[in-house]
């Protein structure tokens, strides 16, 4: 399944590391054919030397997602390097420590504000943004984590996600009709810098803990591909009509509500 996206072009927001998932998405869509562009926030330098690490070294612009002047900008910054966009990967989430950790029941609003306009409506606004570089349709793929329940310590982001999905599906409903799909992919718990960041607050490794043991198909939170897959596969045409949706890439562990029955291998 070599090429998938041969002649595509992509947006990546989000790289901050090697162990983001936005640099691994961006790897796997390099490995299958695509151009890529990305985004970096703040230390720019950082992610332009990121991006050289990749298969083959991607170009870097600027972007503050809550910056409405950045945001109106970056179609013309985008143009330096494109003249289209095929896709948009949207992994940009954050939520200021008095949102995380236990302390709910404690956030201001000024600090829920900040999570929900960098995490939830970041994707309303990157995305039209970039309307004009995608008149032949396109994919954008968001980065979930499922908020059908409670997590220890996830706190406002996850009240964050749960906006981030109905807003993804609100989007399909708008763009369908431009022939723009939005679909998210919700990841189980991988070791990037957000997930240390959130679990480090009470110790107890709050994402990871029993996941591996809970999901049917087991989990190595090390393991970036299958998202990556996942995410490419969307961008792809092998889901034509497929939007609003949201597919799991956790194990299955967010269908079952304790711990699978395994059953031995049918060999």
């Amino acid at each position: 399944m070599m090429g998938l996206l041969t002649g595509k072009t992509l947006l990546i927001t989000g790289v901050i590391t090697e162990s983001s998932i936005a640099f691994q998405v961006a790897r796997a869509a390099q490995e299958q054919g695509a151009r890529v562009v990305l985004t970096g926030f703040g230390r720019v330098s950082l992610v332009e030397r990121l991006a050289k690490r990749l298969p083959e070294p991607a170009p870097v612009t600027e972007l503050d997602v809550t910056d409405e002047e950045q945001l109106s900008t970056l179609p013309d910054r985008v143009r330096e390097h494109t003249d289209r966009l095929d896709g948009v990967l949207h992994s940009v989430a954050y939520a200021p420590p008095g949102a995380l950790d236990g302390k709910f029941l404690d956030t201001t609003w000024e600090e829920a504000a900040t999570a929900l306009h960098v995490s939830t409506y970041s994707l309303q606004a990157l995305t039209t943004s970039l309307l004009p570089l995608m008149d032949r349709g396109g994919s954008v793929v968001g980065l979930d984590f499922d908020a059908s329940h409670t997590w220890s310590g996830y706190d406002w982001m996850g009240v964050a996600k749960a906006g981030l999905e109905s807003c993804a599906r609100y989007l399909a409903s708008h763009l369908g009709a431009r022939g723009i799909r939005v679909n998210l992919v919700a990841a189980g718990p991988l070791s990037t810098l957000a997930a240390r960041n959130i679990s480090a607050g009470d110790g107890s490794g709050t994402f990871d803990g029993g996941w591996s043991e809970r999901a049917p198909l087991g989990w190595d939170s090390r393991n970036f591909q299958p998202v990556a897959n996942a995410c490419v596969a969307l961008f792809s045409d092998l889901f034509p009509a497929t939007t609003g949706e949201i597919v799991h890439v956790d194990g299955g562990a967010h269908a079952v509500g304790d711990r699978p029955a395994h059953t031995p291998a049918v060999r």
